[in-house]
């Protein structure tokens, strides 16, 4: 037994003086530049493991609109009918964020942005569109839990629907649903139950207050036992995922200035475009955006951008060309002396779609999402 034991000892030892032999040979070799350093199958392997570690980030198209075309509307049906108009818009052309911005000289704290954004009785112009806007990204089955009823909302029911991928029915199934945190308690007392427009409740797998609007992960389990807890996950993940446009933000502005220093996005939009019938005037075809991350789209009221820039304390004085990245006119050799900004958007929107699709392209390969 021992002279075998001494056996598999030595033959394990002389193992590894050859493999000690070959590194040293394969070392000798990578020196004089013989071998190459990888495989094809490393190199692969190695490229695929990059990927999977990158996180993907979301390049992100906003629009800034003024609060005061709701002002010049005649009655809150037609104000309503603007609105619905613009979300629309946002919508068909995939749009993140809608910033809504007051023609204000100095700036507001936040307490004053509430006010805004809360205003009831004798809301601005601002304040109304931020309702609406809020109210038909949200799904119908959770409007009326986050939207008490209230007179700007009387004539919502008369605007089409955004039809939007997270407006999801209550037969339809989808890798991720919105919904609203319950006060009743799951059965087992473990998690917390979510409303999320199905015949059933689901059970989240954290404790968190009633009330709070939030995205699950509904798994590949199209009818998931009571008992299966579900995840909370952020906005974003729908579309990082599987590529999901899942609705716009709505921010409030107190002004020109406001809309890019208030910017939610780390370092700021990377390119801002003014629109105006005063702007350049350039074929979308012949236009070309560079790589972005965060782009701004911004639209004037019934003077333009010229007058919203004028009455900022922050820009007074300054051209409107100065202020944007690129100042063009989206809809040259127009036919009616002025354009609604309801119906500039959506021809603005149109037009930058080549744009944006060329520079998406360059970014990072086209890896990047929208």
């Amino acid at each position: 037994m021992a002279k075998k034991r001494k056996s598999e000892t030595k033959e394990a030892e002389t193992i590894e003086v050859k493999k000690k032999k070959k590194r040293e040979a394969n070392e000798k070799k990578l020196v004089n530049g013989e071998i190459e350093t990888e495989t094809e199958t490393d190199k692969k392997n190695r490229k695929k493991e990059q990927k999977n570690k990158q996180k993907k980030e979301i390049s992100t198209v906003s629009i800034a609109v003024p609060g005061s075309i709701i002002n010049n509307t005649q009655s809150l049906e037609l104000a309503t009918r603007l609105a619905g108009q613009i979300a629309r818009a946002a919508t068909i052309f995939r749009i993140d964020e809608i910033v809504v911005f007051d023609n204000k000289s100095s700036n507001t704290d936040d307490s004053s942005v509430v006010m805004v954004e809360e205003a009831d009785d004798d809301e601005t112009g601002a304040a109304f569109l931020i309702k609406i806007l809020k109210y038909l990204e949200t799904p119908q089955y959770l409007r009326k839990t986050l939207f008490p009823m209230h007179n700007s909302l009387r004539c919502v029911g008369t605007l089409p629907p955004l039809d939007a991928p997270h407006h999801l029915r209550k037969h339809e199934w989808g890798p991720y649903r919105e919904g609203i945190t319950l006060k009743e308690k799951s059965p087992d007392s473990t998690g917390t139950l979510v409303d999320v427009g199905l015949s059933k409740n689901v059970v989240i797998d954290e404790t968190l207050e009633p009330g709070i609007r939030v995205t699950v992960a509904m798994g590949t389990d199209r009818h998931p036992e009571m008992g299966h807890l579900h995840k909370v996950v952020p906005s974003s993940m729908p579309r990082e995922d599987v590529g999901l446009y899942w609705g716009y933000k709505v921010r409030y502005a107190s002004n020109i200035s406001s809309v890019f220093r208030e910017c939610p996005y780390t370092g700021g939009y990377d390119h801002a475009i003014g629109t105006s019938e005063h702007g350049l005037v350039i074929k979308s075809s012949e236009f070309t955006l560079p790589a972005f991350r965060h782009l701004l789209i911004a639209f004037g009221g019934l003077a333009g951008l010229e007058e919203s820039i004028e009455e900022d304390n922050g820009l007074k004085g300054k051209d409107a060309q100065k202020v944007f990245d690129s100042y063009l006119n989206t809809c040259p050799l127009q036919g009616s002396r002025t354009i609604r900004t309801e119906e500039a958007i959506p021809i603005s929107l149109q037009y930058f779609q080549e744009p944006i699709g060329r520079a998406m392209q360059q970014l990072e390969g086209g890896n990047a999402l929208r």
